[in-house]
């Protein structure tokens, strides 16, 4: 009897000596718990996102001109836009019928994958003539595509030296976008579509929403370590 109430003393220390092993892992993972709870909480429960993406949309306006520059966003497959070139190419149609811009010019490839091409053919199909409307398809970043337009209008002095050039892409690509154009030497006057605003509405959407800013915070981080802003 004393035995067997020794060998159960024996495997009673010897689990509790097994649990404080494992005290420190497990308390590292209920606090990275407790954390990515709170995160979730803090984006979907608070106005975080909304005041992000207008953030970097800023300055916000509806300025009017001539040539309608609009930046690509992502794309499905070769002749998929997604959801941001989508939006972007519905605002771009309705604004340029609605204003009477003269020319449209889409940037943004890559040539592999040149959303560019899917979102004119939409915007055709929305009413606008296929003549005012160019695709810039050499692209694969914002800078990419300041440098080739910066390219293009140098080229055609006669033709773009004298037109008002307005920035369309989506509320939080503004920011980057603008003054990485600026600091190209394109002068324009942004006009942000609301995208990640739009969807902000939708509680589930707003955590995919996050991270997209978090990305275009971190591309803004490394253009300005490069002096790509302007």
């Amino acid at each position: 009897m004393i035995l067997k109430i020794l060998y159960y003393l024996k495997a009673i220390h010897g689990y509790w000596d097994s649990m404080r092993s494992l005290a420190p892992p497990l308390h590292w993972f209920l606090r990275a718990a407790a954390a990515l709870g709170l995160a979730m909480l803090t984006v979907t429960a608070t106005p975080l996102v909304s005041w992000w993406a207008t953030m970097l949309a800023s300055p916000w306006g509806d300025p009017t001109g001539d040539v309608l520059i609009v930046l690509t966003g992502s794309s499905l497959d070769e002749v998929t836009m997604g959801l941001s070139s989508y939006w972007r190419a519905v605002y771009a149609a309705r604004i340029f019928k609605a204003e009477h811009f003269q020319e449209m010019i889409i940037s943004g490839g890559p040539p592999q994958m040149p959303a560019a091409l899917s979102m004119k053919a939409f915007i055709v199909a929305q009413g606008v003539p296929s003549d005012s409307v160019h695709a810039e398809v050499e692209s694969s970043t914002t800078r990419e595509s300041a440098l080739h337009l910066k390219a293009l209008f140098a080229a055609e002095p006669a033709r773009y030296g004298n037109r008002r050039m307005v920035l369309l892409t989506s509320d939080y690509h503004m920011w980057r976008a603008f003054r990485t154009f600026r600091h190209a030497g394109i002068a324009t006057d942004p006009r942000p579509i609301p995208d990640a605003r739009k969807r902000y509405g939708k509680a589930w959407e707003r955590w995919g929403i996050f991270l997209e800013l978090a990305q275009e915070s971190a591309k803004i981080a490394y253009y300005w370590t490069r002096g790509w802003l302007g």
